[in-house]
């Protein structure tokens, strides 16, 4: 009897059948029992001839370079999870709370039940499609990642998200993929950026106070009680984090240098609810040479502090914070982002944010003449390119300032 179509070997190499469901299954010989030398057979699956034959083309080839490797049978969810766990332990506390609210929140209730083999470009791709849709809302987990469900509804949470937390959830897709082809769980990473294309997020605009308004924001804080982190941050550019975690012995008063290497952070993991001190944000240490003005302020505030420990007592909370409360905690950012809120409403900036005070050391530094590599130096820049990225519009305000100056000065030599 002839052998029907849909069973004849495939290019001499393993057999292709039509299973009873539609589906195709390709069988072929992936090597040998060591012990017993008896063939070790396997199975490739897929909806279609073609794409069966395809299948099987690459395993006989795989075998044939050595290169075959048992097909993962793991789920993206249950991968995700192996990866957060297992890959992440030099990644700062927080950082991974936030990597394992995005797989909870906005990558599990999509791709989690999808096979980490059978995750291609195609679907990730109208994965992230989705992600920015208008409307769009993800079903609430609980901390087992169960769905939670009220009246035997589930509920929803979300909304639409932005250009940039997308980004940021594919930075967590992509490198949990990445660690998989690592291990040799999948042969390509479907979220590489040659393969999956995301949307440009549009350059966010700054806003630093100007020159008049830092002149009133100087007068606002005067005698108040934050008054002294508020002058450091603005003249040194210090990240929240940065200047609530620094402490007397990174500040140098003799050669006028502040070290920074560790930033305060709140900690939300695993029932903990506290700020800590956690390396700085791209862990690498920096030195800033202050301004004599700051030098001047921290003394004074070293006094004060001295005068609040004398008060407290043994109440006194021993530190070494440079910036705490009367009893010599730490500040927190809630705390300091009320104040700072609060002064700045009172200068008619109401909009401005605290991050806003380094945003303005920057521009204030690049129009006094700083070069973009000192600026980037002291901001703790990972480039002098993404300085430059930042404040670009300060250098292109300074080069048509400098061009009329030359305008004024040709008028001037040549009589017209």
């Amino acid at each position: 009897m002839p052998r029907k179509s849909n069973t004849r070997a495939a290019q001499g190499a393993g057999s292709i059948r039509q299973r009873p469901d539609g589906t195709w299954e390709a069988r072929f010989v992936a090597g040998h029992d060591p012990g017993t030398g008896k063939p070790i057979r396997k199975s490739v699956y897929a909806k279609t001839q073609k794409e069966c034959r395809q299948k099987l083309a690459q395993a006989v080839a795989a075998v044939d370079n050595k290169s075959y490797r048992e097909p993962c049978k793991m789920t993206l969810g249950e991968w995700l999870d192996i990866w957060a766990d297992t890959y992440l332990t030099s990644v700062k506390p927080r950082t991974v709370k936030i990597y394992k609210d995005d797989i909870r929140l906005h990558i599990k209730p999509y791709l989690g039940a999808v096979k980490l083999e059978e995750l291609d470009t195609h679907t990730v791709q109208k994965y992230f499609n989705s992600l920015l849709k208008s409307g769009k809302k993800v079903p609430k987990r609980d901390k087992d990642g169960k769905a939670v469900k009220k009246d035997g509804k589930t509920v929803y949470e979300g909304a639409p998200l932005s250009v940039k937390t997308v980004k940021n959830v594919h930075g967590v897709l992509h490198g949990a993929l990445r660690q998989a082809v690592v291990n040799r769980y999948i042969p390509l990473n479907p979220a590489d950026g040659d393969f999956c294309k995301l949307p440009k997020a549009k350059k966010q605009e700054i806003h630093p106070l100007d020159e008049p308004q830092i002149t009133a924001f100087l007068r606002a804080i005067q005698g108040h009680r934050f008054e002294d982190i508020f002058i450091v941050t603005l003249f040194t550019g210090l990240r929240e984090g940065e200047v609530l975690g620094l402490t007397w012995d990174c500040v140098d008063f003799k050669s006028g240098i502040l070290i920074i290497n560790k930033q305060m952070q709140l900690h939300q993991e695993q029932g903990m609810n506290a700020y800590v001190p956690v390396p700085t944000k791209n862990s690498k240490n920096r030195t800033i040479t202050a301004a004599p003005f700051v030098m001047a302020q921290l003394k004074r505030h070293k006094v004060t502090q001295t005068e609040q420990r004398l008060l407290a007592g043994e109440l006194w909370h021993h530190s070494d914070l440079v910036f705490t409360d009367e009893q010599g905690k730490h500040l927190t950012k809630s705390t300091l982002y009320r104040s700072f809120k609060k002064v700045v409403a009172s200068i008619g900036r109401p909009d401005a944010r605290f991050h806003d005070l380094r945003h303005s050391y920057a521009v204030a530094a690049i129009r006094s003449g700083d070069d973009i590599k000192t600026v980037q130096g002291n901001l703790g820049h990972a480039t002098a390119a993404f300085t430059l990225d930042v404040y670009g519009h300060v250098t292109d305000q300074m080069k048509h300032a400098s061009a009329d100056r030359m305008e004024a000065f040709i008028r001037s030599v040549s009589g017209s």
